[in-house]
């Protein structure tokens, strides 16, 4: 199962490495014509905020637990990934797009809470 959570939050790491990173480095207009178009109703430093929040917990589920030092920021950088994952299934319900969003949204958030299990509870560092 080890494995496994290594696997599951490498995936996570480079999915939101590669968003936080397109976030921080994409005007929200932007962003909108490559279809995040929740990004044009929003204030830049929101999308902005999210972005970074992303790229942190990208980091956060790998360098910790690679490097030996506090190691329980890998759980904690997936529960604020599961946070995430919560409000962008919000806004997007709000927009009427749960049809296109829901099932990547709920498999990022599913992904994110095993790590969140698995390395606060059986299988923690």
């Amino acid at each position: 199962m080890n494995v496994v959570l290594w696997i599951v939050a490498g995936l996570l790491a480079l999915a939101f490495l590669g968003s936080g990173i397109m976030k921080l480095s994409q005007p929200p207009a932007k962003l909108a014509t490559m279809g995040l178009a929740w990004a044009g109703d929003f204030p830049a430093t929101a999308v902005k905020t999210i972005g970074g929040l992303e790229l942190l917990a990208a980091i956060g589920l790998i360098l910790p637990a690679v490097l030996d030092i506090a190691p329980v920021f890998v759980p904690l950088a997936a529960l604020g990934l599961v946070l995430v994952m919560i409000g962008a299934i919000v806004v997007h319900g709000r927009r009427g797009e749960l049809k296109q969003s829901l099932p990547i949204n709920l498999v990022f958030l599913v992904l994110a809470a095993v790590v969140v299990w698995g390395r606060f509870g059986p299988y923690a560092f």
